[in-house]
């Protein structure tokens, strides 16, 4: 039985979504079992950034970005599943890992 876990993250989480269900559907169409998605907690990341040459508190512009998770666990995958993996076109923004 192998185990393969697929993690995938991006800035956008309708895109995360769509390349999740674009890897479920081909890995069941080849006939292995999928667990997933998962969503694991989003990472924020924030600050703060002063508007002006000099320092006052009161005039700062803020930026943050979120990143987005999801796991897919593969169960039973056999060398069609694989191929059909590395063969798949993903939408830009997304980024994949791959781990037995």
């Amino acid at each position: 039985m192998q185990k393969i876990r697929v993690k995938l993250k991006g800035y956008d989480h309708k895109v995360v979504d769509r390349a999740t269900n674009m890897i479920i559907t081909t890995v069941e169409n080849s006939g292995a079992k999928v667990v997933g998605p998962i969503p694991l907690p989003n990472r924020n990341w924030r600050v703060a950034v002063h508007k002006g040459p000099h320092i006052d508190g009161n005039f700062k512009d803020h930026f943050r970005r979120v990143t987005h998770s999801r796991v897919v666990d593969i169960l039973d995958a056999n060398s069609k599943t694989i191929e059909s993996l590395t063969h798949l076109q993903l939408p830009a923004g997304v980024w994949i890992e791959i781990r037995n």
